[in-house]
């Protein structure tokens, strides 16, 4: 999986390792908490390798899966978590935040999925994207964000018609409000949560169901967000 070793990526990792499947951890800059999440794998019993890697080196997608496959000796599941969070206000956004945004949080998971898909060939396999219940909402200050996610929303539904006849199940977990992102002001979180941010837990849940379910449930949005209006 990508983005496995903080935050809501660490909390799906050791679910997946709990429910018995060896894990692959893709990472960037957090090479220290890529180890520590190994090694809590490790514990549980099953195995565990962390891949550096840059996703928004277009060329890193494709690497990174096809090392992953090396280390555990093939690859039934991809998860595509890994995602950068970022305050653009529209007059102010730059060309190189939008590409940053953009880069990794969609593009990463295109070619991800795409080298995946290869690797699994024709005894098929399971992608699950991690998108955002909140991407087709309106966000001002976020718009490059939710352009990413709402794209990882129709990545999910075309990946799944492309990909059903080889059997590869293809679906996306979309999480509300669950942990407040690096420099994002307190008080509007609060806002934001009205006092009660979603479960890690439930979200991991939901990625651990994907990964294992029957193919035939392939193409789906799921929200996870309390039943928050959108």
């Amino acid at each position: 999986m990508t983005g496995g070793a903080v935050r809501l990526g660490r909390a799906i990792a050791l679910a997946l390792g709990r429910s018995g499947m060896d894990v692959a951890i893709g990472y960037h800059r957090s090479a220290r908490e890529a180890r520590r999440t190994v090694r809590d794998l490790e514990r549980a019993g099953v195995q565990a390798v962390a891949l550096a890697a840059d996703l928004r080196d277009p060329g890193a997608a494709g690497n990174l899966v096809r090392r992953a496959a090396r280390a555990l000796g093939g690859l039934d599941v991809l998860v595509n978590s890994a995602a950068c969070f970022e305050r653009t206000p529209f007059a102010r956004t730059t060309p190189a935040q939008y590409d940053r945004l953009l880069d990794l949080n969609l593009r990463g998971a295109f070619f991800c999925a795409q080298a995946a898909a290869r690797l699994m060939g024709r005894r098929g396999g399971r992608i699950v994207n991690v998108g955002d219940a909140g991407a087709d909402g309106a966000w001002p200050s976020y718009i490059p964000y939710a352009l990413s996610k709402a794209g990882v929303a129709a990545l999910t539904r075309g990946l799944a018609s492309a990909l059903r006849r080889r059997r590869i199940a293809v679906n996306c977990v979309a999480p509300g409000a669950v942990l407040r992102p690096r420099g994002f002001p307190p008080a509007r979180w609060r806002r934001i949560t009205r006092g009660r941010a979603g479960s890690v837990e439930d979200v991991a849940a939901a990625v651990r169901f994907f990964a294992t379910c029957p193919r035939d449930i392939t193409g789906q949005i799921l929200n996870v967000n309390g039943g928050e209006a959108r």
